[in-house]
């Protein structure tokens, strides 16, 4: 099945680039606002996917960021949700706990997303293309090849360097692993903004997303904190359907288990993250 990539051309002055909303309503507010602050349009904030997840307003959470107009390429939940199929496709260890709880929050998402909301997540891309600062950019969800990879800082370059072929691209935006970090080697760029739903498993209740600023050469990044009504997403989630210790970790900033990590990640729990 051939890829839809979209390319926006070239874009000009600050973009903003997040990725994991899932279904955080409340964070995802928090962060329409910190762009109406910055001046940065619509267009130029970009999603890495996964729009749906976790926390308790799906349909809320997917309608604001329609109504929004930012971009979004897929991530793998909108997949699955799209081609209503009976999991999240996250690619969690059969029997993990990760995939115990994916049991409970994604059918619960499945059941209240509508019909138009599934419609407007059928009109995402797979993929975003575009010129930024006489360099090329490229958006993927996991990897290029696989929408499900986790990769992370640890995570060895030559995996990435096979995505920056593969795309033809010196930058590489990406999303899934849930943890904010940049890889660089001589002109090539390995971006992950982090994900605004969850916590990055620093022991800090505040999220992650990222400003790139073409007012410098080559360009800048600015990886920043978002802070956000968590007590009140924490509230919502503990509604007897959801996984408490996902709720939890909205509270304290910590994952209930560290499954999917590489050993470099895992030693890095309850530590601040220095970006």
């Amino acid at each position: 099945m051939d890829k839809k990539i979209k390319d926006l051309g070239t874009l000009t002055g600050k973009l903003l680039i997040f990725g994991g909303v899932y279904s955080n309503l409340q964070a995802l507010e928090a962060l329409i606002d910190v762009a109406k602050q910055e001046g940065i349009p619509p267009e130029n904030c970009i999603c890495t996917g996964d729009i749906v997840g976790y926390c308790a307003q799906p349909e809320e959470t997917i309608q604001t960021f329609k109504n929004w107009k930012a971009q979004s390429i897929l991530g793998n939940i909108e997949v699955q949700l799209i081609n209503n199929e009976d999991d999240c496709g996250c690619d969690f260890k059969s029997g993990s706990r990760c995939d115990s709880f994916s049991q409970q929050w994604y059918p619960y998402a499945k059941s209240r997303v509508s019909n138009s909301a599934l419609n407007y997540l059928a009109t995402l891309p797979d993929h975003i293309q575009f010129n930024y600062n006489d360099s090329t950019f490229f958006v993927v969800h996991g990897s290029f090849s696989n929408i499900s990879e986790y990769i992370f800082k640890s995570t060895p370059w030559q995996i990435k360097q096979e995505v920056f072929k593969a795309t033809k691209s010196a930058n590489i935006i990406a999303g899934h692993s849930g943890l904010p970090f940049l890889d660089k080697k001589a002109n090539k760029h390995w971006i992950n903004p982090g994900v605004i739903g969850m916590p990055a498993n620093d022991g800090n209740t505040e999220v992650w997303y990222a400003i790139l600023d073409d007012s410098v050469k080559p360009f800048h990044i600015n990886f920043r904190k978002l802070a956000y009504n968590h007590n009140f997403t924490n509230k919502l989630m503990l509604n007897g359907i959801l996984p408490e210790s996902y709720a939890k970790t909205i509270a304290n900033g910590i994952w209930d288990n560290m499954e999917i990590l590489p050993e470099m990640e895992q030693q890095l729990q309850g530590k601040p993250i220095v970006l």
